[in-house]
């Protein structure tokens, strides 16, 4: 029977991958993106009598939320365009999939926590986030806790995938300057949208509904990230590590991040044992 599988955020990283890891399953997509194009359907999950009228129509059979505002020093200027998309357009999704039977998948961030810690944080850890993108990102966690009826939330972090990111802007830096300065006291885990994707597919078809962290294994900061970018394009760009505080002060108006952004993927080992990749063989896969 086919899958009915209602999509926003389509013309993201991760609504990207989606398409390419359901490319050979029974599955029907219905994508929605804030602007439509051709096969995209127009839709602005911040209006809840909009989700509600095509949810109705489609009635899809899950729903997944790949729509966010991810530009995190923009959000400080634009909390309430922030709450409006990170947390209303999740509660409203939520709503709707209630009301029609679906299953909520929801993508959430690291950015939930303050980034202190020591220890890699598991999905039991409390958040406490000091950003308003990730102040509004866990808004949107609480109101699809509250209001879908099963819902599976994906913590990530570090995404990059087909899209501007992180990747994709060293790799072009590379082209115009011998140098670049690059953060090195802050870690996390760098992960593909592929991954994550495959990780969503392999979850959304089981009922072990809850709160995942879904990162690839292993961990860096954002120096040593770019030195094994650089190494793989074999790029002879030269990478300064600087800390966060000399970056501040040449880039004053950005926003604070965490620190320690690495996740503990224990749900996943609990539930079934299910594994990403290692970051560097899922780096080496995406540059190829």
């Amino acid at each position: 029977m086919t899958r009915k599988i209602l999509v926003t955020g389509a013309n993201g990283q991760l609504g990207r991958a989606l398409l390419q890891v359901y490319d050979k399953e029974d599955v029907e997509f219905i994508l929605t993106d804030v602007t439509g194009d051709g096969n995209v359907i127009a839709l602005d999950i911040t209006d809840i009598d909009a989700v509600l009228s095509v949810v109705r129509e489609k009635k899809p059979d899950v729903i997944m939320n790949c729509a966010a505002h991810t530009n995190v020093d923009a959000c400080e200027k634009q909390w309430d365009l922030a709450y409006r998309i990170n947390a209303l357009g999740a509660r409203n999704l939520s709503v709707a999939a209630a009301e029609c039977g679906a299953v909520m998948v929801h993508v959430s961030t690291d950015y939930v926590f303050e980034g202190n810690g020591t220890k890699p944080y598991t999905e039991f850890d409390e958040p406490h986030p000091i950003s308003a993108y990730g102040k509004t990102k866990l808004e949107g966690e609480r109101f699809v806790r509250d209001f879908a009826g099963k819902y599976f939330i994906f913590r990530t972090a570090w995404l990059y995938g087909d899209g501007k990111n992180f990747v994709k802007t060293m790799l072009s830096l590379s082209e115009k300057y011998d140098e670049v300065n690059v953060v090195c006291d802050q870690k996390g885990s760098p992960t593909s949208a592929l991954e994550l994707a495959r990780c969503i597919r392999h979850y959304a078809g089981t009922q072990n509904y809850g709160i995942y962290h879904a990162t690839c294994e292993g961990d860096t900061n954002w120096a040593d990230f770019t030195e094994e970018i650089f190494r793989l394009a074999g790029k002879n760009t030269k990478v300064n590590h600087v800390t966060s505080a000399q970056y501040k002060e040449m880039n004053p108006a950005s926003a604070d991040r965490p620190a320690y952004s690495i996740l503990d993927n224990y749900m996943m080992r609990l539930t079934d044992g299910y594994c990403m990749a290692d970051w560097k063989a899922a780096l080496k896969e995406y540059m190829k």
